[in-house]
């Protein structure tokens, strides 16, 4: 309890002291290029992949003759759209953006740059964070939809690549009972997962105290305390968006 009213606190903190618009637009920018076009890469590696597998794994276990074979697109589309792209691709996020950003805060720590930040009467937490947190939140979402067009590319080329599907059957179960709702829904956990990663990795980083050690040790805490929160969210979010 202790350490989410220290979250809570810092996250209060982003709020007041602000800079201009025009310092946190530039922040910003540069921080869309770093987590978001700088993981368009192995976000389309991993989804790509996890969609075929998924196609595969679908095909294998439909041995009953009488279920039509686009349903094995149609449960690639469910499964793809309201978890493998928005959370499986979150904890990835978390691995790879999370512990840079907490490796970066922690490393300006121990090394006094936040002190002297805050020497020069700048509102540290706001200035490092706010943009982190913005960008992140409006990158992700991105990135979902992007790992998601990647994940269902990837099982119409396998499946139809090994005969487990005709293309007309794999588009006919794409587009069979869906709901535009479950976009939203995918986008909705995008921006929770993504405020998640980025304001408690940040958090963590912050607060770090000691030498290269402790900064190897807040990253891996914060990595883990993201996983753990993007977890818990998705099953509440499911009960919400879903019931």
């Amino acid at each position: 309890m202790s350490s989410f009213g220290r979250y809570v606190i810092f996250l209060g903190s982003l709020l007041v002291r602000r800079e201009s618009f025009k310092t946190y637009y530039k922040l910003v920018l540069e921080e869309c290029i770093q987590i978001g076009v700088n993981s368009i890469f192995l976000f389309m590696l991993v989804s790509t992949f996890i969609g075929a597998v998924t196609t595969v794994q679908t095909a294998f276990n439909m041995v009953n003759p009488l279920i039509p074979r686009f349903v094995i697109s149609q449960v690639v589309r469910e499964m793809t759209v309201l978890e493998l792209a928005p959370t499986v691709m979150a904890l990835i996020y978390a691995g790879k953006i999370g512990s840079s950003m907490a490796g970066g805060i922690g490393t300006m720590r121990i090394t006094e740059q936040i002190d002297a930040l805050e020497v020069m009467g700048i509102n540290s937490s706001s200035y490092l964070v706010l943009p982190k947190i913005i960008a992140s939140m409006l990158m992700y979402p991105l990135l979902v939809i992007f790992s998601g067009v990647c994940s269902l590319v990837g099982g119409y080329v396998v499946g139809t690549a090994i005969h487990l599907v005709t293309p007309t059957e794999f588009v006919a179960g794409l587009r069979f009972g869906f709901n535009p709702t479950e976009i939203s829904v995918a986008l909705i956990k995008g921006v929770v997962f993504a405020f998640l990663i980025s304001s408690i990795s940040s958090f963590k980083g912050y607060f770090t105290k000691g030498g290269a050690l402790e900064v190897g040790i807040a990253t891996t805490e914060a990595v883990t305390a993201s996983v753990i929160a993007i977890l818990l969210m998705d099953y509440f979010l499911v009960n919400i968006l879903l019931s």
